[in-house]
């Protein structure tokens, strides 16, 4: 299993230059909604709390490709404990 990033300004540069690049065919499984990509390396101000206790998007249609794709790559899985994501 490759390292994962840090949770720092520069890693989150990195994942929105590479977010241009494809998803990894080794991702799995779903977003389940925790929010926590949303909080990478500060809160999302579009990120807004559901009745259900799930975070969700307000602009999800219209998204960034760097939260379309996230985790692209098993090294940029920052969120390991509560992402949905896993690579095989």
């Amino acid at each position: 299993m490759a390292d994962k990033q840090e949770n720092t300004w520069a890693a989150k540069a990195k994942r929105t230059i590479t977010s241009v690049l494809p998803v990894s065919d080794r991702r799995r499984d779903q977003c389940v909604n925790c929010g926590a990509c949303c909080k990478l390396p500060n809160v999302c101000p579009f990120i807004k709390p559901g009745e259900d206790g799930k975070e969700y998007c307000s602009i999800y249609p219209i998204r960034p490709l760097n939260c379309r794709k996230y985790p692209r790559t098993e090294s940029e899985l920052v969120t390991r404990d509560t992402c949905g994501y896993r690579f095989e």
